[in-house]
């Protein structure tokens, strides 16, 4: 019978709530707390611990997970009082899986040290599709040993779960992975706004284009929902043009040009000043449609 543990999970939003389900689902013991406590009702009902702060949900854990949304939520739940920090026990392995900076990853790593645990930066590729199918790719920076540590845990979320080097590591590969994501948006839009704009259907195109080499991950799931009109987010647009501004950052302090991303910011500034914020990123194709 596998191992099971108790883990910790903090965040539970569009692809939290699924991740720290397959969890629960393997028989893990798990311990939740979300800023919006109704995001978590399912995971209790099926068994999972409500905690009222980070702290307690890592308190008696051996894992803590995280996935929330931006950099200083993953400050706050780390370093506040009340968070991971200072309440995890010795020897449990922290593991941020939000998309967030490869600095703020290697400080949480030097705390984790310092207090007699050890940290992992996980970001991950998949969008809900792959969170609700537990096929992310996780990209990992920390020590080996920890990382193997965590790989039974990590290996229930995805399938394709790689150590990339030390602390940060793992940012860095994500902002690597969101610069071809956000440039390969533009891409399948571009297209699909030339073919209705020279009288092709643009669903019919779609089956020819997206078996070929143009091919890719978000032209296959992503631009049928935005030729049905279905913005839903899978991942929200302001958690795009987040991660697009910690990628040129990390491409500047890098001495890295990226035009493309650069224009890839432009498109979607322009959606969030129509009020698309809070709609998934295939709405980026209502910048191009005719």
């Amino acid at each position: 019978m596998p191992e099971t543990h108790t883990i910790g999970f903090i965040g539970t939003g569009v692809m939290g709530r699924s991740m720290a389900a397959h969890l629960l689902q393997a028989g893990h013991r798990l311990r939740v707390f979300t800023r919006t406590p109704a995001k978590a009702a399912e995971l209790v009902a099926k068994g999972a611990k409500w905690c009222r702060t980070a702290g307690e949900a890592a308190g008696e854990a051996d894992f803590v997970i995280t996935m929330v949304g931006y950099p200083s939520d993953v400050e706050e739940v780390y370093f506040a009082p009340s968070g991971i920090l200072e309440n995890a026990r010795g020897g449990a392995v922290l593991i941020d899986m939000t998309t967030s900076s490869a600095r703020l990853a290697e400080r949480i790593a030097h705390a984790a040290e310092a207090r007699g645990c050890r940290a992992l930066d996980a970001p991950v590729s998949g969008g809900d599709v792959g969170a609700r199918e537990a096929r992310l790719a996780i990209m990992v920076g920390g020590e080996e040993t920890a990382f193997e540590q965590a790989k039974p845990v990590l290996a229930l979320l995805g399938k394709n779960v790689v150590r990339q080097g030390g602390p940060g590591a793992g940012q860095y590969c994500k902002m690597a992975n969101q610069i071809a994501v956000a440039v390969g948006m533009l891409a399948w839009a571009e297209a699909l706004a030339l073919g209705a704009a020279a009288g092709l259907d643009p669903a019919v195109m779609l089956t020819s284009i997206s078996g070929g080499a143009a091919g890719s991950w978000a032209m296959t799931n992503l631009a049928p929902r935005a030729l049905a009109g279905n913005f839903a987010p899978g991942f929200y647009v302001k958690h795009m043009l987040k991660d697009i501004g910690i990628a040129l950052a990390c491409a500047a302090e890098l001495g890295v040009d990226t035009p493309g991303l650069a224009t890839a910011k432009a498109a979607y500034d322009r959606v969030v000043a129509a009020g698309g914020a809070d709609c998934g990123t295939q709405a980026i194709y209502r910048v191009y449609a005719p």
